[in-house]
């Protein structure tokens, strides 16, 4: 009788807990789910089995951060993506462009063409504060359910390693809050109702939340794309380098366009993306594009040569010459244009 009234006990103790600890939550969701947003992206895909590219429709969250329109999101969102739109709550729509993303760091900020009144400016918090332990939640577009509520503990924290193509990633938090296709670019709050990460990934294998998602620390977005002046090429590569670039008997590092978007900067140059599906190992390709071996009068296979292009491309200013180097059926080229500023 005594363990079953201790039972009772403790059951009735985790049930006058749960309203107290669900509620906060409920309150601070309620104050920043006007920041949220879905964004909805047209771009241009080739199919198994198509012969020519088609435009397609894809979707991912982000977050307003400034009175003036700027959205963080996952840069895959909207890295080759053709027009924008974003919704926000209520079901409002307006257009957006894209005004600096660093793919390799899966960040992205967007500028809105006007800013909606039922819209608020969600704080940007202090990640190096956070702890493994903490709590959080997500807001986004999972599967397309929009502003929808997922709430875990930061697993761990993984600082920012050097990835097999030389270049220095991203600093991340894992979380066991559930993350799935849509929810890419969404943010992730602490209880003070601060943004502390961009939503990047998952690993799964089954292609749904698995609890091992994946956000970019809000001070690696500020530092990268606030602090500094970002740049958008709309270009989709992949890193050639070692075995890859043997089999493809191509120089030993350099960046295969996949995709480019309309009427980025990358078209306007007179790149030229990929227009062969093929499948190499596990990783399907897209082949027959230019291959970007250098700019601004530097080799990626140089050391250090990925953040040596940035470190130039990052003080040009509008109307200064941009110089891309590439391999066009075999033979190299030097693109350039005025530099159409940021």
């Amino acid at each position: 009788m005594l363990r079953r009234n201790g039972l009772i006990a403790l059951a009735l103790f985790i049930g006058s807990c749960l309203p107290s600890m669900a509620q906060p939550i409920g309150n601070i969701y309620r104050r920043v789910n006007a920041s949220v947003v879905v964004i909805h992206v047209k771009q241009k895909e080739l199919r198994p089995g198509a012969s020519r590219m088609v435009s397609v429709g894809a979707l991912g969250s982000g977050v307003l951060i400034s009175k003036d329109g700027k959205v963080l999101t996952a840069a895959h969102v909207v890295q080759v993506a053709d027009a924008i739109e974003v919704e926000v709550v209520g079901g409002e729509t307006v257009s957006a462009t894209v005004i600096g993303s660093l793919p390799q760091m899966d960040i992205a900020m967007l500028q809105l063409a006007s800013v909606p009144k039922s819209m608020e400016v969600a704080p940007l918090g202090d990640s190096d504060e956070v702890q493994v332990g903490d709590r959080v939640f997500v807001v986004g577009a999972p599967f397309g359910i929009t502003h929808s509520l997922t709430v875990g503990y930061i697993s761990a924290r993984r600082r920012p390693t050097e990835n097999e193509s030389g270049i220095w990633g991203a600093e991340f938090f894992q979380t066991d809050a559930a993350v799935n296709p849509g929810n890419s670019g969404g943010p992730m709050f602490n209880m003070a109702g601060e943004v502390v990460g961009i939503v990047s990934h998952i690993i799964s294998q089954s292609g749904g939340s698995e609890g091992l998602g994946f956000a970019v620390t809000s001070n690696t977005a500020r530092q990268m794309l606030i602090n500094r002046r970002p740049f958008w090429s709309g270009i989709e590569s992949v890193y050639i380098a070692s075995d890859l670039a043997a089999a493809l008997n191509l120089p030993s590092r350099g960046l295969l366009i996949q995709r480019i978007a309309e009427g980025s900067p990358a078209e306007k140059l007179g790149l030229r993306p990929g227009v062969i599906l093929a499948k190499i190992g596990e990783q399907e390709i897209l082949l027959g594009g230019d291959l970007i071996i250098g700019a601004m009068g530097v080799d990626l296979a140089e050391d250090n040569g990925y953040e040596k292009i940035h470190d130039k491309m990052e003080k040009l200013q509008r109307g200064d010459v941009l110089s891309v180097s590439i391999l066009r059926a075999g033979k190299r080229e030097e693109l350039t244009m005025p530099f159409p500023g940021r």
